[in-house]
């Protein structure tokens, strides 16, 4: 069941290698959907496979600040070399520009009179 939460990246860590086959991402959304307002922060990370691409464009097109929309799923795992032990992550699959940071941007005239013109 996937999940959608808004927030600004307050953090953005180091792309990480996983074995030869994998790697992953770590970042943060902090919003005020806390009680009484309160800043609440998600720890989120996008995996992929080492050839992937999600991560690359996920760093080129954003910046800590930036206001965005994540879409994710919990995902909870066992430990493959230690049973019984357990862990749990938010997985993120789909990252936007949060939808209320693209109301106050306009295209300029000749902006939208080179989309009608390809040439």
């Amino acid at each position: 069941m996937p999940y959608q939460e808004t927030g600004t990246l307050t953090f953005i860590g180091e792309p990480q290698n996983i074995g030869d086959k994998y790697r992953k991402l770590l970042f943060v959304i902090t919003n005020a959907s806390g009680y009484e307002g309160a800043d609440k922060s998600f720890a989120m990370e996008i995996f992929e496979k080492a050839d992937g691409e999600k991560i690359e464009k996920f760093l080129k097109y954003n910046k800590i600040g930036k206001a965005v929309d994540v879409d994710f799923e919990v995902r909870c795992n066992e430990n493959p070399k230690k049973a019984g032990q357990w862990f749990t992550s938010l997985s993120a699959f789909k990252i936007f520009t949060a939808a209320d940071e693209d109301e106050g941007v306009q295209e300029s005239p000749a902006e939208e009179s080179s989309e009608e013109n390809p040439f």
